[in-house]
């Protein structure tokens, strides 16, 4: 089963979606299931995990009735209170929900760059492998050193990280980046989304070779065993339709094995996220 391992939903209002700025007006817009399935079939892509676009719990439970009325959409990574005293609450309402696969806060909107190491959050992150939920990291590159320290106090939680921890390629930027990926790879507890690329780069501008670098080093740090595909849609409409990163994506594992190439195509989704 082929697995697009991180997109998302949203009914578009200019208020809570103030992040998209003139430059993403093509994101202006509803995006829904019945946007995504053509090309999914396109694409030849059986099943998704549906991320969450703001920290809501009524957004985790939005996605929730969403994943329930369309068989595709496999696993949902939902927003949880994890600061707050009510997060066993909020869990025992929202898990008993199987198709709540894994947890994520926008660390990368936080002000403090050490959010991810106060006492509470992690706390919170205990909670989580409690209830056997995955947790995706949303960081950017700069967070690498803290998330290290983040990812070892807990070497039994899995973990996700969403966008390759979003590298420089804008400005073909590629260390300490490089150092501190293959540095927090060597936690077998951690995986990794092919992700968010383009984004990061000139959205007009950028061409395939600028990726490179970023594809060799997650490749080589990573592996096929602990690397998944994900389109990042419809945010990569920005700079990349669907149809030509996943191309992009299949170039750059063509000369792997076919079982490898099934891993990153859905194998390693289907593992991180415990899907059916």
């Amino acid at each position: 089963m082929q697995i697009d391992a991180h997109h998302h939903f949203w009914k578009y209002n200019p208020i809570e979606y103030g992040w998209m700025n003139e430059s993403m007006r093509v994101l202006r817009r509803d995006f829904l299931p019945q946007d995504l399935k053509p090309e999914l079939t396109a694409a030849g892509i059986d099943g998704v995990v549906s991320v969450h676009a703001r920290d809501t719990v009524e957004e985790t439970s939005w996605l929730l009735n969403l994943a329930h009325q369309h068989e595709f959409i496999k696993g949902v990574v939902g927003w949880v209170p994890l600061v707050s005293r009510e997060l066993a609450s909020v869990l025992e309402t929202v898990v008993s929900n199987p198709k709540l696969k894994a947890v994520r806060h926008v660390l990368q909107w936080e002000a403090d760059d050490n959010y991810m190491l106060r006492a509470d959050f992690n706390t919170g992150i205990d909670t989580l492998r409690a209830f056997d939920l995955t947790y995706d990291i949303l960081i950017y590159e700069r967070h690498l050193p803290q998330t290290i320290e983040f990812v070892d106090r807990h070497p039994n939680q899995v973990f996700v990280l969403d966008h390759l921890a979003k590298p420089r390629i804008r400005d073909r930027v590629l260390s300490p980046w490089r150092e501190n990926i293959i540095e927090l790879a060597k936690r077998e507890n951690v995986y990794c989304k092919v992700s968010g690329m383009v984004t990061e780069a000139d959205y007009r501008s950028w061409r395939e070779e600028d990726l490179q670098p970023y594809f060799d080093t997650v490749l080589e740090a990573f592996g096929p065993r602990r690397l998944m595909f994900g389109s990042d849609w419809p945010v990569c409409l920005v700079a990349c339709s669907y149809g030509r990163w996943a191309e992009i994506v299949l170039r750059n594992i063509q000369s792997y094995s076919s079982q490898e190439k099934e891993r990153i195509l859905g194998g390693t989704a289907q593992e991180a996220y415990k899907l059916a």
